[in-house]
């Protein structure tokens, strides 16, 4: 039977405006750094996807790295875009990035304006799609002149290839850079890709600030800790299945100290008081920030994005709670 997309998508799932720009996100995004490989079942991933656009969750981010093998995540999110999104693709905000070694040789990494532009119509045959809505340069390039790669974002957006522009692991004085680069090249910066979480705070303040008084979105990854700030290690345990026990993505078995487990299991009896999983008050903690547009999720399974969307019905904090969780950092 053909997908349909759930009736009631948009009865819960909260929308943020991006910076100052027309988009509004949700406040949860789906991210395909894992589990949409080829080497991981499409099925599995087809039904996270499935059930997160059900949920009213309309942004899916990609990379032109992401798999393994590279390049095989936009292969799977375009065949399941061809089954069943593609009704629904101006629903839909669709990103993609390039800044990682994809292919051999000196124009296959970085940011130089052959590569992206390249890299770009790589992404888009891969999916399938006519254009992506975001495009990101995906690390700086310490080589490439900045105007050269804010240059090619600003033609891919000219030439139709997208949308919006962004960046992402900018800090914050190459941030500025950029933003002010693409602004008087006509093409406004969107949207900057950090990542932020409870034990990852280099955004404070300065890229946070930043990016709020430019008018630039963020949409943070990694803000469950690659999985610490959910129940997974509780006790100190390694489950089999986890990303700590599998060396997927850069999380070591070695960053489940004691202390950090200690941590972890205060910070798990905190959200139980506030009637939460710890996942939940993680996401809610990084969605306290202004600046911050959208939370972006990974999941392995589907129950997964369904108790990270339950959790938005509770993003508030009292300062108490507040200072509660910065003397458990501490």
């Amino acid at each position: 039977m053909p997908y349909q997309a759930a009736s009631v998508r948009y009865e819960s799932m909260p929308f943020r405006r991006c910076g100052r720009s027309g988009i509004r996100l949700p406040a949860i995004s789906l991210g395909l750094w894992h589990n949409f490989g080829g080497v991981d079942s499409f099925e599995n991933g087809r039904a996270i996807v499935r059930r997160a656009f059900d949920l009213g969750v309309t942004h899916f981010d990609l990379a032109n790295n992401y798999g393994p093998p590279p390049g095989s995540a936009e292969e799977a999110f375009g065949k399941i875009y061809r089954l069943d999104l593609a009704p629904y693709r101006d629903e839909l905000i669709l990103s993609s990035k390039a800044g990682y070694s994809m292919w051999p040789g000196p124009y296959g990494d970085w940011g130089s304006r052959k590569y992206l532009v390249a890299s770009c119509d790589q992404s888009l045959k891969r999916m399938g799609v006519d254009y992506v809505d975001i495009f990101y340069h995906h690390r700086p390039d310490p080589d490439t002149p900045l105007e050269e790669t804010m240059g090619a974002l600003d033609y891919i957006v000219r030439s139709g290839r997208a949308l919006y522009a962004g960046i992402s692991n900018y800090p914050h004085d190459a941030a500025a850079e950029a933003i002010a680069i693409l602004r008087r090249l006509g093409t406004p910066c969107l949207i900057e890709q950090p990542t932020y979480n409870m034990f990852n705070r280099w955004v404070e303040p300065h890229l946070l600030g930043t990016l709020e008084r430019e008018g630039v979105g963020c949409i943070v990854f990694s803000p469950l800790a690659q999985g610490m700030l959910t129940s997974r290690y509780l006790g100190g345990n390694i489950p089999p299945d986890s990303r700590a026990a599998g060396q997927v993505g850069f999380l070591r078995p070695s960053a489940i100290t004691p202390e950090r487990v200690e941590r972890i299991e205060r910070l798990n009896e905190m959200a139980q008081e506030r009637g939460q999983t710890l996942a939940q008050m993680a996401i809610a903690w990084v969605l306290r920030q202004p600046a911050v547009t959208s939370a972006l999720v990974g999941a392995s399974k589907v129950g997964q994005i369904e108790e990270n969307v339950a959790g938005l019905s509770k993003l508030s904090f009292t300062s108490d709670e507040l200072e509660q969780i910065e003397r458990i950092l501490a």
